[in-house]
């Protein structure tokens, strides 16, 4: 026997009606309903028997809580009425080892408030191209509700997905958050990516699709400079020719102070840390001579205060010693 295996996720309010499908692909006389709740095994609730179109509970479940509906061929509706909290779970329709299951969850929220994913997408480090000629993009969903959701990757305008990693769904608060990450190896990186994300509360009802920027477009590379081996010249058989020597006096030309490019920031105003980033240091000495004078003139100031203040109290002081020994 077999039913259809999709899960479904249904959300409803307290006071309402849920029902979901049971649609089997051969006839069958007892179809059980099984709830599962969080941390406990699964609860048969009842077996409908389709020869009598009646349904068997469990005892002690209450029997006006719950109604099937015979569809047409071999299609049948689970109900539950009069929703209340403890009845969230999973509930399984059951057919020998074969089964159909539905998430319900009963909430007291605004349903109608929107509870889509909200994503943040982080794009890969300059440190992370250059030692592993790769780049990883990750994709962060928050603020959802209910926490079911599917995240896949793709190529832009490519309908095959990629191998990815999940991150498990964390709760925050009321709502739910989740990341995915697509490591991109060296040939795709021109190429732009897509995170695809389906729940329920999408706007529309349609499938969200993040599109990452192509990292060669948006991450600047820094590579390793080349060294080209010394070219040598066969020597030449022409006699030397001799120039007067000039009377020009050399050219100096000033110093600049420019920092070298390596210690320039890109737009984020981050420092680009690259491979020669020891010449930033180039002017250490003189940073030294400067920090040095600016402490002596310190330490001659504090000094010239404390000289004038034994001063002033020598000569403004009440009373004194005379040169011949005599209090005045």
């Amino acid at each position: 026997m077999q039913v259809s295996s999709n899960l479904m996720l249904i959300t409803s309010k307290p006071g309402e009606t849920a029902s979901f499908p049971c649609d089997l692909t051969q006839g069958a006389t007892y179809i059980h309903l099984y709830k599962h709740e969080e941390g406990m095994a699964p609860r048969r609730l009842f077996y409908y028997d389709s020869y009598n179109s009646k349904p068997v509970f469990e005892s002690g479940i209450n029997g006006a809580k719950y109604h099937v509906y015979k569809g047409t061929g071999r299609s049948y509706t689970f109900a539950i009425l009069n929703l209340q909290q403890s009845d969230s779970g999973i509930y399984y329709c059951a057919i020998w080892d074969k089964h159909v299951g539905a998430k319900l969850i009963v909430t007291d929220r605004d349903l109608a408030a929107d509870t889509s994913p909200k994503p943040t997408i982080f794009l890969p480090s300059i440190a992370e191209i250059n030692h592993d000629n790769a780049g990883t993009y990750l994709c962060l969903l928050e603020k959802f509700f209910p926490d079911v959701i599917t995240v896949s990757w793709r190529v832009k305008n490519d309908k095959r997905a990629l191998p990815s990693q999940q991150g498990n769904t964390m709760k925050t608060n009321d709502t739910y958050m989740k990341f995915s990450w697509l490591t991109v190896t060296e040939n795709s990186m021109d190429k732009q990516h897509v995170c695809v994300v389906k729940h329920k509360k999408n706007i529309g009802g349609i499938d969200q699709e993040i599109i990452f920027p192509s990292i060669k477009e948006v991450v600047p590379t820094t590579e390793p400079p080349t060294t080209e081996p010394p070219t040598t010249e066969p020597p030449t058989t022409e006699p030397p020719t001799t120039e007067p020597p000039t009377t020009e006096p050399p050219t100096t030309e000033p110093p600049t102070t420019e920092p070298p490019n390596d210690c320039l920031t890109d737009e984020s105003g981050k420092f680009l840390y690259r491979f020669a980033f020891m010449s930033c240091f180039s002017t250490l000495p003189l940073q030294l001579v400067n920090t040095s004078a600016y402490y002596t003139y310190l330490l001659l100031l504090l000094m010239s205060t404390g000289y004038f203040a034994v001063i002033t109290s020598c000569v403004f002081r009440r009373t004194g010693v005379c040169c011949d020994g005599k209090i005045s």
